[in-house]
């Protein structure tokens, strides 16, 4: 095939940034691997993940095959042979099994899966790459420790070491049912068709702000600053909305920002929010939110976002910038915290129960209207715009005035002669006498004073 057909031809879709995560680590290929089959850097898998960049043309096809996601638009006329010959009409293939039951019967007969079993399911992975992979020896699964999954997760319970896809339904498997859930997170605003950019964002800020406000006071234990903290996440999905707009999860971009925000260091420097408020009345919740205020920050948004909203291990890692097997190591840690304070949680179901049924709550706060924040949004942008611009041009101002005014040659001054006062006496001989400098001039002109003396004379 030619370049420009191979340009030409649809771009493969590609699923979430998140959801690219969850099947990478579920065919359990490591981020070094993936970048070494698309011969790209570490960094650049990490941006595919995050959302910060996505691959374009034949790596695109490429990374989609490497994730199993690959579905062509149409059936590829097959190239012609070197020879010139026909190309026979190609057989039927076998019916390959899901990667997923795959696995699961791997795991079922008690076979380890290794590097190459991950890379089976991939058929764009380059030759060399992958013959540099087989060639090491294959490595034992990492510690991680195991997570049980509470009553409120989004799907059926997944062992930590291997996240494996849900495999679609068909008429031969068909789609299990979901587990019921009792602490549901925020969904995404369902796109509706005809919205402005307004009302997108009215509808984004009356469905999840007063939640964040309620989710944020268990993060810090402050009124003051979790409604601070939900105000400038909206400020700043307002002024990125078209990223925020197309965004597969609105409500995390935005629960995420406030987050970041309430749970920033610096605002232990400001007098409002140096102590938490005054603790709830009732002796549970108060337990409760002291156990969790005393867990590090990391530790206590983790516990929330996977033991408080529902989320998924990958889910929660990505969204606290953390490998899964950290976000594991902590969600263990603060429930062994959380256990050993109030004994009645020390159970993984109880505690999801205690957290999800205090997250659903109805929250009390009183927000602005969603035009204010907008407005407020607008304003702050303009003033610091016009602030930038102002400091701009007296900048410019100063620099031009300062190169019309400067001299363009050195000159010298030359500072009027003083009398200085207070100066010791010079050191060295005394200042000769009159009768001392007639004394040296006649020991000069004689040389030879005294008797006679013999001087030898030249023949």
């Amino acid at each position: 095939m030619s370049r420009s057909t191979a340009d030409s031809a649809p771009s493969a879709t590609l699923p979430t940034p998140k959801e690219r995560r969850r099947l990478r680590e579920a065919l359990a290929l490591s981020e070094e691997q993936v970048a070494e089959a698309m011969g790209v850097t570490k960094a650049t898998v990490r941006a595919w993940e995050t959302g910060r960049s996505t691959p374009r043309g034949r790596k695109r096809e490429a990374y989609a095959k490497l994730l199993g996601t690959y579905e062509p638009a149409g059936a590829a006329p097959s190239p012609e042979r070197p020879n010139g010959s026909t190309p026979q009409k190609p057989q039927p293939q076998p019916k390959r099994q899901p990667q997923a039951e795959t696995q699961a019967q791997a795991q079922g007969a008690g076979a380890t899966p290794g590097p190459g079993a991950a890379q089976s399911g991939s058929g764009n992975v380059r030759p060399k790459a992958a013959a540099k992979r087989a060639a090491k020896p294959p490595r034992a699964p990492s510690p991680s420790p195991a997570i049980a999954s509470g009553p409120g997760r989004k799907g059926p319970a997944k062992p930590q070491e291997r996240l494996k896809p849900a495999a679609k339904a068909t008429p031969e498997t068909p789609e299990a049912p979901a587990a019921p859930a009792t602490a549901v997170p925020a969904a995404e605003v369902p796109a509706v068709p005809g919205l402005t950019p307004e009302q997108a964002f009215d509808a984004l800020y009356a469905h999840a702000a007063p939640g964040l406000v309620h989710q944020t006071y268990l993060l810090t234990g402050r009124r003051r600053l979790s409604r601070e903290s939900v105000e400038y996440a909206f400020h700043h999905a307002w002024e990125h909305w078209p990223e925020v707009a197309v965004d597969p999860d609105p409500v995390g971009w935005v629960r995420a920002t406030a987050y970041e925000y309430a749970l920033s260091p610096w605002h232990r420097l400001r007098r409002a929010h140096k102590h938490p408020d005054a603790p709830p009345t009732e002796a549970n919740r108060r337990a409760l939110l002291a156990a969790l205020l005393e867990l590090p920050p990391p530790y206590r948004r983790t516990v929330l976002l996977y033991d408080g909203l529902g989320l998924d291990l990958p889910e929660t890692a990505a969204e606290t910038e953390a490998s899964t097997p950290a976000a594991a190591n902590r969600l263990l840690h603060a429930r062994t915290v959380l256990g050993q304070r109030i004994p009645e949680l020390a159970e993984p179901e109880a505690l999801h129960r205690r957290l999800g049924a205090l997250v659903a709550e109805a929250p009390t706060a009183t927000l602005p209207a969603a035009r204010a924040v907008r407005t407020g949004s607008e304003r702050r942008t303009r003033t610091w715009t016009r602030a930038v611009l102002g400091v701009t041009a007296v900048l410019i101002g100063v620099t031009g005035l300062t190169a019309v005014t400067a001299p363009t040659r050195y000159i010298p001054v030359n500072a009027p002669g003083e009398t200085v006062n207070g100066v010791p006496v010079r050191g060295g001989p005394q200042k000769l006498r009159p009768e001392d400098l007639e004394l040296r001039d006649k020991l000069r002109s004689e040389p030879n004073p005294g008797p006679e003396r013999l001087v030898p004379t030249a023949e």
